[in-house]
C-alpha cells in the first residue's frame, strides 16, 4: 500500500506540475507568441507539403514495368511520403526555437510543440508506413507510448525511476529499465535476424553455380552468423559482460566431453558431408546397416531417407562418415541391373541370347548407352541351364520390382513364343525292398 501511495502521489505531482505550467502559459504573452509561431509553422509546413508531396511522388514513382533494385528502392521510399507534413513542421519549429529563445528568453512552448510534431510523425509512421505484423505491433505498443511520454517531457524522469528499480534473481541483479530495453532490443534484433536470414537464403538458393550441398552449408553458416551477431549485440545492449561467453564455452566443452560426443560428431560429420558434396539431397543411398532410400533432407544432426514405400528413416550423419555407403547417385542417373532365368537341357542354348535380347530391347526403359542389354550363360544347374540378362535403366529400382518385373515378363513371353521350356527341378527316387 505504501508503494502504491507513493506512486499515486508522484502521478498527482506530475499532473499538478502540468496544470501550473499550462496556467503559466495562458497568462504569458511570450507563450502566446510561441503558440502563434507553432500555428504558423504548421500552416507553412502544410502549404509546403501540398506542393512538395506531388513533386516527390512523381520523382520517386518508377515505371510499372521497372523491376530492378533502383525501382524497388524508389517504391520503398514512396511509403514514407505521409511523414512529410509532420517532419516539415518539426524542422520549421526547430529552426524557430533558437530565434524564440533569443527574443523572449524562453522557449518551453515551442519546444513542447516540436515534441508534439515528432509524436505526430511517429503516429503517421505507425499508421501509414509500417506493414501489418510485428513492426506495426511494436510501433503501436512501444514507439507510441515512448513518444507520448517524450512529448509530455516526463520520459527522462520515468526512465530514471525504472533504472533505479532493481530486480534480483539469485546472484544476478538488473534494473527494470535494462530488462525492458533488452526485451525490446531482443525482439527487434531477432526479427531483423529472421528477415535477414530469409533474404540471404533466397539469394543463396538463386545462385545456379553452387551445388545443392554448398547451398545448404552456406544457408546454415549465414543463419548461425546472423543470429550469433544478434545475440552478441543483445548482450552488449543489456550490459552483460561478453567474457561470460568464455565461461559458457567452457561449460559447453565440459558437456561435450561428458555426454555430447555423439551430437558433436554428428554435427561435424554433417559439415563434412555438405562440404565434400559426395552425398547430397536427391541421392539414393544404401548403408552397411541396411538403411536405404532417397535423401530428402540433410540437417545438422542427421540425414532423412525416404524409402520406396514412403517411410522416412533418420540416419545420423556420423554413419555416412564411419561406415560404407553405396551411392546410386541421383534418380536421373543410369544404373545396371541383372535378371536370372533358366531353360531346359533340351534347348538349343545358342538361340537363347538372340531371343532374349530382342525381347528385352523393346522395353521403353532399357538404355543403349552406356551399353545395351546383354544375355550371358551363367552356368549348368542340376535341372536347367542358367542364364542372366544384364541391362541399363535410367533411375533407381528402389522397390526391386520397378524394372525387374517387366523384364521377367518379357523373358517369359519370349521363351513361350519360341517354344522353349523353363524347367522345374526333377528328382529320381529309387526304392529298394528287403530282397533287393
Amino acid at each position: 500500500m505504501e508503494g502504491q501511495s507513493e506512486f499515486l502521489a508522484r502521478i498527482l505531482g506530475w499532473l499538478d506540475q502540468g496544470y501550473q505550467i499550462a496556467i503559466g502559459w495562458l497568462g504569458s504573452p511570450a507563450a502566446w507568441s510561441q503558440f502563434a509561431l507553432l500555428a504558423a509553422a504548421y500552416l507553412a509546413a502544410r502549404l509546403m507539403a501540398r506542393h512538395l508531396g506531388p513533386m516527390i511522388a512523381r520523382l520517386l514513382t518508377p515505371k510499372e514495368e521497372a523491376a530492378g533494385l533502383f525501382a524497388r528502392s524508389r517504391r520503398f521510399a514512396l511509403r514514407f511520403l505521409p511523414l512529410l507534413l509532420p517532419l516539415l513542421a518539426f524542422a520549421l519549429t526547430a529552426a524557430g526555437e533558437g530565434i524564440t529563445r533569443q527574443a523572449f528568453g524562453s522557449g518551453e512552448v515551442i519546444a513542447f510543440g516540436k515534441r508534439v510534431f515528432l509524436l505526430l510523425a511517429a503516429r503517421a509512421l505507425v499508421r501509414d508506413v509500417l506493414p501489418d505484423g510485428f513492426l506495426k505491433l511494436l510501433g503501436r505498443y512501444v514507439l507510441m507510448p515512448v513518444m507520448a511520454l517524450y512529448a509530455l517531457g516526463v520520459l527522462d524522469t520515468i526512465a530514471a525511476r525504472l533504472d533505479a528499480t532493481v530486480v534480483n534473481l539469485g546472484n544476478i541483479s538488473f534494473s527494470v529499465l535494462a530488462l525492458i530495453r533488452g526485451v525490446i532490443a531482443g525482439a527487434i534484433l531477432f526479427w531483423l535476424g529472421s528477415w535477414s536470414n530469409r533474404q540471404s537464403s533466397d539469394y543463396i538458393k538463386a545462385q545456379p553455380t553452387l551445388r545443392p550441398a554448398m547451398r545448404e552449408l552456406a544457408m546454415k553458416a549465414s543463419e548461425i552468423a546472423i543470429f550469433g551477431v544478434a545475440l552478441l549485440l543483445l548482450m552488449s545492449i543489456m550490459g552483460i559482460d561478453l567474457t561470460a561467453i568464455a565461461v559458457l564455452g567452457g561449460a559447453l566443452g565440459v558437456g561435450i566431453g561428458l555426454g555430447l560426443q555423439q551430437i558433436a560428431a554428428n554435427f561435424i560429420s554433417g559439415i563434412i558431408l555438405l562440404v565434400e558434396g559426395q552425398t547430397t539431397v536427391g541421392d539414393y543411398v544404401e548403408l552397411d546397416g541396411g538403411e536405404k532410400g532417397t535423401i530428402v533432407k540433410m540437417t545438422a544432426r542427421a540425414c532423412i531417407l525416404e524409402t520406396f514405400d514412403g517411410k522416412w528413416i533418420v540416419v545420423p550423419n556420423e554413419h555416412f562418415i564411419t561406415s560404407r555407403v553405396v551411392n546410386y547417385s541421383d534418380q536421373g542417373s543410369a544404373n545396371r541391373y541383372e535378371v536370372a532365368f533358366s531353360v531346359s537341357y533340351d534347348t538349343d542354348i545358342n538361340t537363347v541370347p538372340d531371343i532374349i535380347l530382342a525381347a528385352v530391347a523393346k522395353l521403353p526403359f532399357i538404355l543403349q548407352e552406356p551399353d545395351g542389354p546383354d544375355c550371358e550363360l551363367a552356368g549348368f544347374g542340376e535341372s536347367s541351364v542358367d542364364f542372366s540378362v544384364e541391362y541399363w535403366a535410367s533411375g533407381i529400382d528402389d522397390g526391386k520390382n520397378k524394372y525387374k518385373s517387366p523384364v521377367l515378363f518379357a523373358v517369359w513371353n519370349a521363351l513361350k513364343e519360341a517354344g522353349i521350356e523353363m524347367p522345374y527341378p526333377h528328382r529320381v527316387v529309387e526304392i529298394k525292398g528287403p530282397g533287393m
